[in-house]
């Protein structure tokens, strides 16, 4: 069985195996209904829409949260 002539060196090692750690950057689309960013295959935040179909009801949400306890008193 053949053997190498040379020891691998530290250096030599180690950038070798630091090609494989490279990060990528999250690929980044446009959501077809509102032309938000957004991550492929993932439900867009600003419509809530996957594809054709409602995931999401993103405006319900917006109302609980800038509702609270406050709102009542905001309505009278």
């Amino acid at each position: 069985m053949p053997l190498p002539k040379r020891k691998t060196s530290h250096a030599r090692t180690t950038q070798r195996r630091a090609a494989n750690w490279k990060v990528s950057l999250p690929q980044v689309d446009s959501c077809p209904r509102c032309q938000a960013p957004k991550l492929n295959h993932h439900v867009c935040s600003a419509c809530g829409f996957y594809g054709n179909r409602m995931v999401i009801d993103v405006q319900a949400g917006k109302r609980a949260t800038d509702g609270g306890a406050g709102s009542d008193a905001a309505q009278e």
